[in-house]
């Protein structure tokens, strides 16, 4: 189980590097002037390949994760783990949110300010925090 715990921790980790970091690519493509076509190219591209790269590592963090949850018990009936089970879905929510949002950068039809892609830029920092409390902590 500890292999298990230990590369789900590294899977989590991985993941939300990405997380953490896509959102910041964006507010840089807002911020790309008109006309800068090779910049705005260089991140899209930066922006693509991070994003498939998180994709891949969220799959077996999610999986270890269900493999803990499932396979070890670890959690099962209690309601920290239905709030974490809550916070994951979440997660995956942002990142599927992540993935409009770079087609819509990639069509040029995104209409969101450099702002606001740093507000989004705080939302995976406050869901990992939740994560972390429930998982530590165990509040119910």
């Amino acid at each position: 189980m500890l292999w298990v715990k230990a590369f789900h921790i590294v899977f989590i980790a991985s993941w939300f590097a990405g997380l953490f970091y896509l959102p910041r690519i964006f507010v840089n493509l807002a911020m790309v002037p008109e006309g800068s076509d090779s910049e705005r190219e260089r991140l899209l591209l930066m922006a693509r390949k991070l994003f498939r790269f998180m994709t891949m590592i969220a799959v077996p963090a999610v999986l270890l994760g269900v493999w803990l949850w499932l396979g070890y018990g670890i959690g099962r009936g209690q309601g920290w783990m239905h709030a974490k089970l809550f916070v994951v879905l979440l997660v995956i929510g942002y990142h599927h949110a992540c993935a409009l949002l770079l087609r819509k950068l990639e069509r040029g039809a995104s209409t969101r300010s450099h702002v606001w892609f740093r507000w989004f830029n705080e939302v995976p920092v406050l869901l990992m925090v939740a994560a972390v409390l429930l998982v530590v902590v165990k509040p119910f």
